[in-house]
């Protein structure tokens, strides 16, 4: 996953936002100014109010994999979603889709998740099957780990097909572990040079998991991405925040 330039924050058990937005009246003025028909009906589930305990809030986490990193000229191959609570991950009830992208598939995309070009000629495209993918996520919150790959995609992939920018506020797993560790020092030359152990401070997907003793999973399948970014979740907010810890505190 791309890294993001984060703030660091301090490491209360609440962490404060700096800045929050009212995500409830904010769908509730996007339901009534879209104009695609189904962009108009997620809007029109609702968003929970910042105020909300964690607990009380519907959470779908989601990984999107795409032909690159650069959300303005790459495109997406493969969408997985999974309705999650803090206690249970409903992997029933989860969603994946291999996705036709706008753009041509790179021998490395294919490496890295194996997503072949004969699956992508034979998939649908997006627009294909937008209606499902915003009919799963209406009403509830999305969990991703890096923000700036998932939204940024989904938005300009609407703004492309639809010609309608996408709003949605996100929980993001990379950003609330960068809270703590993106700016922790990697340990003293001291330390370093008696072979003293060092904290990982790295804050990718497989990193964050380690920290709190989660079991590896072979990274770039969206929906193992997925369910792996719901365990990290579930585990953030275990240790270091806690059931009641309102929407605002977590969401951007």
């Amino acid at each position: 996953m791309l890294h993001s330039s984060l703030l660091h924050l301090p490491s209360e058990k609440h962490p404060k936002t700096v800045t929050s937005v009212d995500w409830a009246g904010r769908f509730v003025a996007l339901a009534e100014q879209a104009k695609d028909p189904r962009l108009k009906a997620y809007y029109s589930a609702g968003m929970p109010s910042g105020e909300t305990p964690i607990r009380d809030v519907p959470l779908m986490a989601l990984d999107v994999e795409t032909t690159g990193l650069n959300p303005m000229k790459d495109g997406i191959v493969s969408i997985g979603l999974l309705p999650m609570t803090l206690d249970r991950i409903l992997s029933s009830r989860s969603k994946h889709w291999i996705v036709q992208p706008h753009v041509p598939l790179a021998d490395a995309s294919v490496t890295l998740h194996h997503i072949t070009h004969t699956q992508v000629e034979n998939a649908p495209k997006l627009i294909d099957i937008l209606d499902p993918v915003l009919h799963a996520i209406a009403g509830h919150v999305l969990v991703v780990h890096c923000r700036a790959i998932e939204r940024n995609f989904l938005n300009n992939a609407l703004t492309r097909m639809i010609h309608e920018p996408l709003e949605m506020p996100m929980i993001d797993t990379m950003e609330l572990e960068a809270r703590i560790h993106r700016r922790k020092p990697a340990g003293s030359w001291w330390q370093k040079l008696l072979g003293r152990p060092v904290e990982q401070t790295s804050i990718r997907l497989a990193a964050s998991r380690a920290r709190y003793n989660l079991p590896f999973y072979k990274p770039h399948h969206a929906l193992t991405d997925a369910l792996a970014t719901a365990e990290l979740l579930q585990a953030q907010i275990a240790d270091r925040f806690s059931p009641e810890t309102p929407l605002d505190e977590l969401w951007r």
